[in-house]
């Protein structure tokens, strides 16, 4: 495939001398006959101007014919075939052109998405991608997702997690499920399906800052398998660690620290989970926490064992 440059300006000067040559914005949706005619307006400038000059940044050097036959025939056209298609514009005309404009042409309508009811739209790639990001923070980037019960812990873990980790000169970001109900997903209520919609959202969101490398720590009841393992399936190679903190039950009940369980057995709150809506315990998770003798570990005990795990994974290094 040929590589292609960062999104140009409307209008980009592409080497030539005196010639500046509109190409439009990568991923728009300005078609590919526009471009080509637009392109061919600027032949004659083109074919007066003199060799190529030394290329700006960012953009390719002159390919060879045969390379320029090589992308001719990706697009599955013949060399006469494509002049008639596209205004008269011949592939010899295309050294520096082609790393932008063939890309447009083969691409075309044929790579439009649906996407739920999102219609006509395209995945832009960038060159740099997340590799290029894990190497400048010298980590792999992660979702740790902390479920169970509240009350459990899910937040105290977090925040001591996110802490030990800064102080180690690692970077991460914490979704708690309260403080994005406060922004992101103060659109959703507390029934089933709005609290689905809520873990699909911080799903995808913990997924950018895996991709953006960061560790990413999400904190949240999100009591059924089914939309947990959803997000884990969001993330590929692994990167989804899943944290149960197997808290009983009235241990929870007995901090209350939000004053919720009271409220719920009081009938004043309706599908509080543990009272009465279901909580789904991990069947397969990565990392379980829970009392030994009758005593819960301290926060930090807690985030030694997650960050351990870390480690051990080799997400704290590239």
């Amino acid at each position: 495939m040929i590589a292609l440059p960062a999104a140009p300006p409307l209008s980009t000067k592409l080497g030539f001398r005196g010639a500046v040559v509109p190409v439009g914005r990568l991923g728009g949706r300005r078609s590919a006959g526009a471009e080509s005619a637009r392109l061919g307006s600027l032949l004659p400038r083109m074919e007066a101007a003199s060799p190529w000059e030394e290329p700006k940044a960012g953009f390719m050097r002159r390919e060879s014919e045969p390379a320029a036959d090589s992308a001719k025939l990706r697009c599955g056209s013949s060399a006469a075939g494509w002049r008639g298609q596209h205004g008269g514009v011949s592939l010899k005309h295309l050294p520096v052109v082609s790393a932008v404009l063939l890309h447009v042409i083969c691409s075309g309508a044929s790579s439009l998405s649906t996407v739920g009811k999102s219609t006509n739209i395209v995945w832009h790639e960038c060159p740099i991608g997340k590799l290029e990001r894990q190497k400048l923070l010298n980590q792999k980037g992660c979702v740790i997702w902390i479920t169970g019960l509240s009350g459990s812990g899910k937040s105290t873990l977090a925040c001591a997690l996110s802490r030990e980790l800064h102080h180690k000169g690692y970077l991460t970001y914490v979704l708690d499920g309260d403080n994005i109900r406060h922004g992101l997903n103060r659109d959703l209520s507390f029934n089933g399906e709005d609290r689905a919609e809520n873990i699909r959202r911080i799903g995808e969101v913990a997924k950018l800052f895996a991709d953006s490398g960061v560790i990413c720590i999400a904190s949240l009841i999100s009591p059924f398998r089914k939309e947990r393992d959803a997000c884990r399936a969001m993330l590929p190679d692994s990167s989804f660690i899943e944290v149960f903190l197997n808290i009983p039950l009235e241990v929870c009940e007995a901090r209350d620290p939000k004053g919720l369980y009271k409220l719920a057995q009081a009938g004043k709150i309706k599908g509080f989970t543990g009272i009465d809506d279901p909580y789904e315990p991990p069947l397969d998770c990565e990392i379980v926490i829970q009392q030994k003798g009758g005593q819960c570990p301290t926060p930090k005990v807690m985030a030694e064992q997650v960050m351990s795990f870390l480690d051990q994974k080799g997400f704290l290094q590239t």
